[in-house]
């Protein structure tokens, strides 16, 4: 059973900002942006109440992701992002963005703390930064 509903339109959605957020961090770091996509549409909370869908959390202002202002994000999905996507909607999740909200490149080291957000763990260049569960327990 999948973790939340999609549609063909949104998997692919999903797809592109994968590769839009992601692609140089490869299979596994679009899975993790995947990870953290999925649990801001489970979570209901903090800064993602009423996201409700993909497409709301793809294109949440403010609070979104960069990618969407890029023309890179809007080409075609690739098959290859798009099997990635539906195994993060089908549940798949990874460590460290097993239950994260949050992630982000910064320029050098990653800080404790990201908008008041535990540091959980690094994949390659990107933090990931989880709520506590009493906080968000959907994601747990």
């Amino acid at each position: 059973m999948a973790a939340i509903k999609s549609n063909s339109e949104e998997v692919k959605l999903l797809a592109r900002l994968l590769r839009a957020e992601a692609e140089g961090e490869g299979n596994q770091g679009m899975l993790m942006v995947g990870n953290v996509g999925v649990n801001r549409v489970l979570g209901n909370c903090i800064d993602f109440k009423n996201i409700r869908t993909i497409q709301q959390m793809v294109y949440q202002s403010p609070g979104g992701f960069e990618a969407t202002q890029k023309g890179y994000f809007y080409q075609a999905a690739r098959d290859n992002e798009i099997a990635l996507a539906k195994r993060v909607i089908n549940g798949e999740r990874l460590w460290p963005s097993t239950n994260s909200l949050w992630y982000f490149r910064p320029a050098g080291s990653c800080p404790p703390t990201w908008w008041d957000q535990r540091l959980v763990g690094k994949f390659k260049a990107h933090c990931f930064y989880s709520p506590k569960q009493s906080e968000c327990p959907a994601v747990y």
